[in-house]
Order: structure tokens, then C-alpha cells, then sequence
């Protein structure tokens, strides 16, 4: 920081959603430099000069996990940080067995704006920070969105006075589904950019003395806004799967002009004293009466459905995510459970979940180079016949540098070492050994995992003002 100017960086490295070493993995694409953005890619993100196609990078597993260094610069510190986030916005990197850590960059820089980009964070708050996402995405896979709509859905139509509102209001919530479902699926399957828009929005909404969530904000410009937070903006060119589709993006600027035109005559103070004056019988001054059901309808029929983004914030709320904040004084207040050991080695495992295995085998949980020791000449952790503890050693993997011990997830049998040599490159979820378990492995049915979603989303949608 200068006097003039403000730079914030970004490392880029080839880790796993906990921020755990990647070996190998392809970088197929790479998308262009943001005009603001200065990047030293190690010659990473080369094209050819002959013919303008990205060169295919390979990521070795055996070297250091740094991938690039992206900085910005801006006239104030807040400045650097939009810039960055924006950068980190459009950033596409897309490859085979790829991963990096991206979306944590997104997901912090949003969380300090969010909160303070003042913040004096120390060497203890990224492991909390990650537990605390973790328990985002826990909390998260319990719910099921379609179901909570189609709930949302039928609350709404049970409260029409006749069967001919029931079919409009039918028509609407049919046609604002994807609209609305789309950008919360893509914000529950990534943690870290879901960890952004929750501090990025931490003033939209407030809970009341009863738990139940109100808007402060109006759901539709929040709804727009998380578009464009998961680069999802419209584009003719784009593939439909990149961005709103058509027929929603026309339909949420329908709304947004609607509001803009209303906010513009009404000039209310906040969206709650507009909900108010929408709900007068009288129209307020400047407006036709004759005109005012219609302005009510149009108002009824943009809001429809908008109550399942509360569960976004629900979630956050149900993990105390907003307890890891900044304080008045620009340090960071860690709740105390956010240190508990147990609790960030099970979030962990949450954020890069184990590859899933048979009953009767352990899989490696990333690449890397095998070592069935602690060190030369020393004897292996287990061989084929030794019984195991949950928790226990079993071997150790090289990725990057770095030496990383695996522990049994459970307690066992080992019946035969599937890696015979040390020094052997393994990969992500092949066998390493055979083994037979102390008890039986339980498989959730997909009934069943149906019915505890279902179970959970109801307890949510209990908190919907």
C-alpha cells in the first residue's frame, strides 16, 4: 500500500477445497488477463503463436503447488479488493483431474468486503474459516432446493381465493422455477463462493426475535445480483449452461425495471416500507387509483416463489457462519468451536469428501508418491494380517513436497497391501489396500436419503417469515 495506490494479490495453487496439496491435473483453459489484472503464470497460460490455441499445461505433482500470482492495483484498499474480486469473477480454469484454489479466493475476498477489508486476519484464522465452511456445505447437502420450492409452491397456492388465481399463480411459480433454483444449486455445490454472498449480503435480510427471516433488501435486485456474483450474466454468445437462460433473464429485467420505475415515484426508505405501501388498498400519491390493483398484482406475481433464497441465508444462520466476523477494533473474532480439533479434521473431510470405495477396500484420498513407512529402514504402519484403529496411520503420500499421513477413517482388518513399493505414484481413489472391517458398512438408500433432505427442508422452511 502507497499513498496513491493499493495492490492485493491472490496466489493461485493447485490444492483441494481445504486448501490440501493436488498433484498432477491438466489445465486445458485458461481465460484471458482481466485488463486490470497482472499475472505472473510461470508461462503457464501461454497460447501458440501460430495458431492462437492454448497450450495444454500438466501440473506435475512432484514440484511445487504454485500455479500464478494475480495482483491488482487500485486507488484505495477497498478499490484493489473489488478489483480483485472481479477478476477472480471471470477467471475460468478448466482442465482434467484439476484442482485449485480458486473459489477460496473468490469466496475470501468477498468475505472481507463483506466485512471489513480492514480486517487484521492472524496465522489462526484460516483453518476456523475453512471449518466454518465447511460446516456451510454440511449443512447444506441436508436440503433438497426442488422440494423446498415445490413446499414454497403449494404455500402459495393454498392462499389463492379461487381456482382461476390458483392456475395464474401455478403458471408463475412453474415459469420462476429455474430462474430461481438454478443460482442457489450453483452456490450450495461451491462452499467457498456460497462463504462470499453470505457476507456479501449479510445487510439483505434480518432475523426476528422468533428465528423467522425477512428481507431488508428486495429479493428480486439480490436475485440479480447473485447472477452476476456467479459470472452467470447474460450473453447471446454464451453457452446457455455458462449464464441465465433467455426467457428468465427477460423476466427478471421485466422485474427490476418494474421496481426501479416503482422505488423512482414511490421513494420509499427500504424494501420493507415499500411491501408496506403495496399492501394499502389506497394508492399512495402520484398514482391512478385504477391503476393500483394492477401495480399490486405485478408487485405479488415478481415476488412469488423468492422466499426459497432465505434458505441461503437460513444456512448461515444455523451454523453461526456470522459469528466469524470482524470486531471494532479490525481483529477477527474466532468463535471458540472453530478451533476444536475434531471439528476441523471432520470439516475438512467435508469440504474434499474420501473417494467412495467398496466395503472391503481404503482408497487413496489423493495422488501423489507412496510410502508405506515414517522413514527408511523403519517398518511399515501396517502389513497384510494387522489389525487397525480408527484414526491410526497407514501410510504416507508425497504430494508437492510435502509429506502427508493417511489415517484409517475407520477400524479393520488389513488383508492384503495393494502398493507394493515405496516411491510408487499412486492416483486419487485407487485401491491401497484390502481390507475387512470391524462392522458393517451402512449404504443410505436413495429413499432415504430423500426422506432425511426432505425432513431437514421442512425444518428450514420453518423459518420463512
Amino acid at each position: 500500500i502507497t499513498r496513491n495506490k493499493a495492490a492485493v494479490e491472490a496466489r493461485l495453487n493447485a490444492t483441494n477445497q481445504a486448501l490440501a496439496p493436488h498433484a498432477g491435473g491438466l489445465i486445458e483453459h485458461w481465460s484471458d488477463a482481466h485488463p486490470d489484472e497482472i499475472r505472473d503464470d510461470q508461462g503457464i497460460s501461454l497460447h501458440n503463436p501460430d495458431t492462437e490455441v492454448f497450450m495444454r499445461y500438466h501440473l506435475a505433482g512432484a514440484y511445487d503447488s504454485n500455479i500464478a500470482l494475480l495482483l491488482t492495483v487500485g486507488k484505495t484498499r477497498l478499490g484493489s479488493y473489488q478489483k480483485l474480486a472481479e477478476i477472480l469473477r471471470i477467471t475460468k480454469l478448466e482442465g482434467k483431474d484439476l484442482s485449485t484454489n480458486l473459489e477460496f479466493h473468490y469466496g475470501l475476498v468477498n468475505w472481507f468486503i463483506g466485512n471489513n477489508i480492514n480486517a487484521r486476519p492472524t496465522t489462526r484464522f484460516i483453518v476456523p474459516y475453512l471449518t466454518a465452511v465447511g460446516l456451510l456445505k454440511q449443512k447444506a447437502a441436508d436440503l433438497s432446493v426442488d422440494y423446498a420450492y415445490q413446499q414454497i409452491s403449494e404455500k402459495e397456492l393454498a392462499s389463492t381465493a379461487s381456482a382461476e388465481q390458483a392456475q395464474e399463480c401455478s403458471g408463475i411459480l412453474s415459469r420462476k422455477q429455474l430462474l430461481l433454483t438454478r443460482p442457489i444449486k450453483h452456490l450450495i455445490e461451491q462452499p467457498h463462493v456460497l462463504s462470499g454472498w453470505l457476507s456479501l449480503n449479510r445487510q439483505a435480510f434480518k432475523v426476528d426475535g422468533k428465528g423467522k427471516l425477512h428481507w431488508k433488501r428486495n429479493p428480486i435486485e439480490v436475485l440479480k445480483e447473485s447472477y452476476h456474483y456467479l459470472n452467470m450474466d447474460f450473453n447471446s454468445e454464451n453457452a446457455p449452461a455458462t449464464m441465465i437462460w433467455d426467457h428468465d433473464h427477460s423476466l427478471l429485467e421485466a422485474a427490476c425495471e418494474f421496481y426501479q420505475e416503482l422505488n423512482a415515484r414511490l421513494k420509499p426508505k427500504d424494501y420493507p416500507e415499500l411491501c408496506k405501501t403495496l399492501a394499502s388498498k389506497k394508492a399512495p400519491a402520484g398514482i391512478d387509483q385504477a391503476q393500483w390493483p394492477a401495480i399490486q398484482a405485478a408487485h405479488k406475481g415478481y415476488q412469488m416463489g423468492n422466499d426459497i433464497l432465505g434458505l441461503l441465508p437460513i444456512i448461515a444462520t444455523e451454523t453461526g457462519f456470522y459469528d466469524l466476523h470482524v470486531d471494532a477494533d479490525l481483529g477477527i473474532h474466532i468463535p471458540e468451536k472453530l478451533f476444536d480439533a475434531e471439528l476441523q479434521s471432520d470439516m475438512a473431510k467435508v469440504l474434499v469428501p474420501p473417494p467412495l470405495a467398496k466395503g472391503d477396500e481404503i482408497l487413496a484420498e489423493s495422488g501423489g508418491m507412496f510410502y508405506a513407512c515414517e522413514a527408511p529402514g523403519m517398518p511399515p504402519f501396517v502389513k497384510a494380517g494387522d489389525h487397525f484403529a480408527a484414526g491410526q496411520p497407514l501410510y504416507i503420500v508425497e504430494v508437492m513436497k510435502m509429506f502427508n499421513k493417511v489415517y484409517a477413517p475407520f477400524s479393520g482388518v488389513i488383508e492384503k497391501v495393494l502398493v507394493e513399493k515405496d516411491g510408487t505414484i499412486i492416483k486419487k481413489g485407487q485401491p491401497v489396500f484390502k481390507i475387512t472391517p470391524d462392522e458393517k458398512v451402512i449404504i443410505e438408500t436413495p429413499e432415504q436419503v430423500k426422506a432425511r433432505q426432505e425432513a431437514a427442508t421442512d425444518d428450514f422452511l420453518k423459518r420463512l417469515a
